[in-house]
């Protein structure tokens, strides 16, 4: 069977749709049962990130912008030059033209529930336009698929219940973080530490500033408001927002520096290694995002030891279990209230070792597996 994979998303151009992509394709070139042969399709942007380690997997250039024109137009036509038996949208961002047999994994449908002009930098009425087009794919996406993945049982009963037509086909794959951990030296470390003003020096000799992290985007739906209400309950840590900029973190930057909250600091993008540091570094990992699909920063951070206090929402007390702190994202004080308890020397022991029993529970290499046979699957329904 020849399987071609719209990896587009690959790697850290597409963000936690990236993380999913890259781990997917990894894992499925390591699985031994496998016979199959894969076209993975990337972007300029993206194509040397990728490097084939197995012969059955072979790459190709399919430059064209998620959500556009040439995505419904050109994608089809050079899907079909390369004779493919089944196509793996990663997303759901299906071309509407496409004729292969298709598989399409739905990580959320964020933009279904919260359809807001707050989410977008364009004009209210090209917003909108935009917001009746992704209705229109992904209405078409999950009818036309042979199979709809979700990577979570939060996400699925989401799907099904929003959209009937999915019911019957929707799987679930679990996401996972990696089973190890990032190192770097210590040379390294300690000039990353120093660039983001963590280091401090005493009559003891240096210190680290204690902080609490957030890696992801700056959505509204991530709700980073509440970390204004969290600075000022906790002015001696600093808070570290790990984010690529873009629109969003310019807009929750601006609402920091007229709050006058000096202990909230932007990080920027960080690559795997040196966010490996702040994860070790960390005091508690903090995700207070109304919605999720899967949530994988906070099975990341318990993989480096880090209690982790989330949000009672989504699919984080699914992923999480009891190896978290949750509290209502809509009120500060029962935030605050957790930050606290997870801040103290005897909770945080317990949710570390809770933390590294949940995160051993995932695999990704379970994961492609589930997705390998759920490719044979969609080959041989109707």
């Amino acid at each position: 069977m020849r399987i071609g994979i719209d990896a587009r998303f690959y790697g850290s151009l597409g963000k936690g749709l990236g993380r999913y992509t890259e781990k997917l394709i990894t894992h499925l070139e390591r699985l031994p049962v496998d016979t199959n042969e894969y076209v993975v399709f990337l972007r300029k942007e993206n194509f040397d990130e990728y490097q084939p380690v197995h012969p059955r997997f072979t790459k190709a250039v399919a430059d064209y912008p998620w959500y556009g024109w040439q995505e419904q137009l050109m994608l089809p036509r050079l899907f079909n030059h390369f004779r493919l038996d089944l196509v793996h949208f990663p997303h759901f961002n299906v071309p509407i033209l496409i004729n292969i047999p298709f598989v399409v994994t739905i990580h959320d449908l964020i933009l279904l529930h919260f359809p807001t002009v707050k989410a977008s930098e364009l004009p209210p009425f090209l917003y909108w336009l935009k917001y009746l087009a992704y209705r229109l794919v992904i209405a078409c996406a999950i009818r036309r698929s042979r199979l709809i993945i979700a990577v979570s049982a939060f996400t699925q009963r989401d799907i099904e219940s929003s959209y009937p037509a999915a019911r019957g086909k929707t799987n679930l794959t679990l996401e996972a973080a990696d089973p190890f951990c990032y190192w770097v030296s210590p040379a390294a470390e300690q000039t990353l530490l120093l660039s983001l003003g963590l280091v401090s020096k005493n009559k003891t000799g240096e210190s680290i500033r204690p902080f609490i992290l957030y890696v992801g985007n700056a959505y509204p739906h991530k709700n980073l408001e509440l970390l204004l209400d969290a600075a000022v309950a906790f002015p001696e840590y600093l808070f570290l927002c790990v984010g690529k900029e873009d629109y969003f973190y310019r807009a929750f930057r601006e609402k920091v520096i007229a709050a006058g909250m000096i202990n909230i600091q932007f990080v920027g993008y960080l690559d795997d290694a040196s966010l490996g540091v702040l994860y070790r570094r960390a005091q508690v990992y903090f995700f207070p995002s109304l919605y999720e699909g899967f949530g994988l920063p906070g099975l990341e951070a318990m993989n480096y030891g880090v209690p982790v206090v989330a949000a009672q929402a989504g699919s984080l007390p699914e992923v999480y279990g009891s190896a978290a702190l949750y509290f209502d994202p809509t009120e500060p004080s029962a935030c605050i209230d957790m930050l606290r308890q997870a801040l103290s020397a005897q909770r945080n022991g317990s949710l570390r070792e809770r933390g590294f029993s949940r995160v051993a529970e995932f695999s990704w290499r379970r994961m492609a597996r589930d997705t390998l046979r759920l490719y044979h699957k969609a080959v041989q329904s109707k």
